[in-house]
């Protein structure tokens, strides 16, 4: 979903809507870019922690400063929307995550190694997920190597034996994987997909309402809780 759509979902009007996006898109990004702040559009971010940071050195520009001062605070209600954008993407910060791990004193080296590695979508969880599926869990598109271990119950909810679970991981193709992550869609306990109505243009994703998944009796709960607190029903 683009920003654009999130915020008319949301009900911003089509005014605000209009001076959001081209703020974030134009003259937020120009003054980011010039500041070496970023190196490139604000829109290219998808970390929230790091949108959180640049925004605030932006906040701190003179340029910004007059700006919305003269603007009635448009570009400081812009950047405020954009990252409340990015807190409901529901696909949680990697970066932040991953320093979580890695300052976590109940962790050994190899529970850091095996964690950090399962974030990424590497190591011990991907190979678990490889071996039940063999291909995407939904379409059976065979090339794993373009394939994407998805968590079904999302990492920051999980414990440490759930992110590393097999059972709590799809094979995915990666726009499934990312409609899924993001809570657009999700899966029945039979198996027959929900698309969320947030979901614009799914054919054009390749993404259809006949799909469906076949779920172990283990991957239920799993699919429960992503259906329940991930899927965007409304």
């Amino acid at each position: 979903m683009t920003f654009e759509d999130w915020m008319r979902h949301r009900g911003l009007s089509a005014s605000s809507i209009g001076k959001y996006a081209s703020a974030i898109e134009g003259p937020l990004s120009a003054w980011a870019t010039e500041a070496k702040l970023t190196a490139g559009p604000l829109t290219a971010l998808r970390s929230e922690s790091a949108f959180k940071k640049i925004a605030l050195e932006i906040q701190r520009l003179p340029i910004f400063q007059q700006r919305n001062e003269t603007g009635h605070h448009m570009y400081s209600s812009a950047l405020a929307q954009f990252a409340k954008y990015l807190t409901d993407g529901h696909s949680g910060d990697v970066e932040e995550d991953i320093d979580q791990i890695l300052t976590d004193p109940g962790l050994d080296a190899t529970e850091r190694m095996n964690l950090v590695k399962a974030r990424i979508g590497q190591g011990v969880f991907r190979q678990k997920v490889l071996s039940h599926w063999k291909a995407c869990a939904v379409t059976g598109f065979k090339d794993t190597n373009l394939l994407v271990a998805s968590h079904i119950k999302p990492w920051r909810s999980c414990n440490s034996l759930e992110r590393l679970d097999q059972f709590n991981g799809l094979l995915l193709t990666p726009n499934l994987d990312k409609a899924f992550d993001s809570g657009l869609i999700t899966f029945l306990p039979a198996g027959p997909i929900m698309l969320s109505p947030q979901l614009t243009e799914s054919e054009k994703l390749g993404i259809s309402a006949d799909m469906r998944v076949t779920l172990n009796a283990k991957h239920q709960p799993f699919m429960d809780f992503h259906r329940d607190v991930v899927f965007r029903a409304h």
